[in-house]
């Protein structure tokens, strides 16, 4: 879309907000940063001292917090006390949305003890942990063995619990699927208490295929078994511009990773990490990675970039160079490349302190980003966030590969966000309809990428303010969500629900898929003891009727309008 058939929008009247957020840099600096890297830094020490002790001993204050969360939960009285939910505070929470479920009346229980690597088995290539470890501490310990979750969500300070109840995705997707597709068995206490261990073929598995997505709403998660991979010292990226239409650059972001040949699970063929950053509505850079031994990556004439250190130019303008230069190819340090965007929140981060990416303040103050996300909610009051939420983008359209040209064509038009990312993942066809699943018969098509078992999806990461905001012009960003909520059911995708939706409870059910959820959500007796999931990602404040009305009404009819299956 050209400059002349962009839409001509009125410009909007500035209000006190506008120039508070334009000096919140002040506050970032003096007060967020201080105590982010404070924070980070006694949480390293605290991870430090947990791996210290052995497997034995993390073992055995597991199980007596185990006890802990059962007791609190057997003490809980249904007809005076709330629902149940977790007693962390709502800001802490790394995802967008407004965690206001917990302003109605509630029965808290403490999970913060929940964030040990309890085991890492090496014949099973196995990770068994706990909800709260996060990203950045499991690299940690995992890398130096090379081993590695076979996704590694990219921010340090992403939880094992969120990504599995939640959403999570990584460069590895297009291989091993979501998060949640490489766990193993899923610990959970039950609403009476009950600790049962849930994998895909015991008598919890239709608890185990409905955990996912549901937002730790079918019962409190206190460990995971996760699938490891081998991998090697470094990742061998390439970067590979591409230019053209929207179309074009979708077509050269699907050629980076699945071969026109279908032949999908050919590692030959099939880079083990794929991502493309969209910079405008013409250039875009792809980036395919492969693991490779020091050996190779300290061959004569081999580049090697160590991309976290805190004086280096962000990544993704580090990645945008290849937009001048053409190809390149360059050697990362293995667990530098699972946390590349960390250190800038993608690109968030120019818009939170607009001259952090500068060469003197990243050599000055740069060892102290980023901010926590959860701090910077923490100082951002209600005006603020109604701001951000109208005058801020942070969504991700989960799409059919095919269909991801027309998605970028749709951003552009109604919000005109850049940069824009790209990932692909699998979603698999499973022996029960989850949440989430893929589009009925997509197997006899057979579309580039796709395989026999799974529809190869991708997540359109829209993250900063619209094109109209940076002009001062007028946005409706409710609406705007509202339409790509309405698009994204059009075109049987998905919107992860860390970020703000506008759904309405029937929309929230078209999208999703609630029949094997309301199943487990009656069988495990999670009614009436934990909010539905709907409630919880809903945006507004909740209130103890409108929470009881729900669940009535879940006990009395589910809203899902169910795809009729492929002849």
């Amino acid at each position: 879309m050209s400059d002349l058939e962009a839409p001509l929008r009125p410009k909007r009247k500035k209000v006190w907000v506008d120039y508070f957020v334009n000096f919140r840099w002040i506050i970032v600096i003096f007060v967020v940063l201080p105590i982010s890297f404070t924070l980070y830094f006694l949480t390293y020490l605290g991870d430090v001292r947990s791996e210290w002790k052995s497997y034995k001993q993390r073992q055995k204050k597991h199980d007596e917090n185990v006890k802990k969360v059962v007791k609190r939960l057997k003490e809980r009285n249904p007809s005076k006390d709330g629902l149940v939910c977790t007693a962390r505070k709502p800001w802490i929470a790394v995802g967008m949305r407004n965690v206001d479920y917990k302003r109605a009346r509630h029965f808290e229980v403490d999970l913060s003890a929940f964030r040990n690597v309890l085991e890492i088995n090496k014949e099973r290539m196995i990770a068994r942990v706990e909800p709260l470890v996060n990203m950045g501490q499991i690299t940690r310990v995992t890398v130096p063995m090379n081993l590695a979750l076979a996704v590694v969500a990219e921010l340090d300070d992403l939880t094992v619990g969120g990504l599995i109840n939640g959403y999570g995705i990584e460069g590895s997707s297009h291989i091993y699927g979501l998060f949640s597709d490489t766990v193993v068995a899923y610990e959970i206490v039950l609403a009476d208490g009950r600790l049962v261990r849930a994998t895909k073929d015991n008598e919890y598995s239709d608890l185990f295929y409905a955990i996912p997505w549901s937002q730790g709403t079918l019962g409190l998660l206190v460990a995971a078994e996760i699938k490891l991979i081998p991998v090697k010292e470094y990742m061998k990226l390439t970067y590979h511009p591409v230019k053209g239409s929207l179309k074009d650059l979708a077509q050269g972001y699907i050629d980076s990773f699945a071969p026109r040949d279908g032949d999908q699970d050919n590692p030959e063929k099939v880079p083990d990490f794929v991502e493309t950053m969209i910079y405008n509505r013409h250039e875009a850079v792809c980036m395919t990675g492969k693991y490779a031994s020091v050996e190779e990556a300290k061959k004569k004439g081999n580049v090697i970039n160590s991309v976290c250190w805190w004086f280096k130019p962000w990544f993704y303008q580090h990645a945008q160079t290849a937009l001048k230069k053409g190809e390149f190819v360059e050697y990362i340090p293995t667990r530098e490349y699972y946390h590349r965007h960390t250190r800038c929140l993608y690109w968030e981060g120019k818009l939170i302190l607009p001259f952090a990416d500068q060469w003197w303040f990243r050599y000055s103050l740069g060892w102290l980003m980023p901010p926590k996300v959860s701090l910077l909610k923490a100082t951002q009051g209600e005006a603020i966030r109604n701001y951000y939420h109208e005058m801020h983008v942070i969504q991700d359209m989960l799409v059919p590969l095919y269909k991801v040209g027309d998605a970028l064509e749709w951003v552009d038009r109604e919000m005109e966000v850049y940069p824009l990312w790209l990932c692909p993942h699998r979603l698999y066809k499973l022996p029960c309809k989850t949440m989430v699943y893929p589009e009925p018969g997509f197997e006899l098509q057979r579309r580039q990428g796709d395989t026999h078992y799974a529809q190869m999806y991708t997540d359109v990461g829209v993250y900063y303010a619209p094109g109209p905001v940076l002009r001062g012009e007028v946005f409706d960003g409710a609406e705007a969500v509202r339409q790509m909520e309405s698009w994204l059911i059009d075109n049987h995708g998905y919107q992860p629900q860390y970020a703000v939706s506008e759904l309405t409870e029937k929309s929230f059910w078209r999208m999703f898929n609630a029949e094997l959820y309301e199943q487990c959500r009656r069988k495990y007796g999670a009614v009436g003891t934990f909010m539905s999931v709907y409630y919880k990602s809903k945006k507004g404040r909740k209130t103890e009727k409108e929470v009881q009305e729900a669940e009535q009404a879940h006990l009395e009819t589910a809203y899902a309008e169910v795809d009729e299956p492929a002849d």
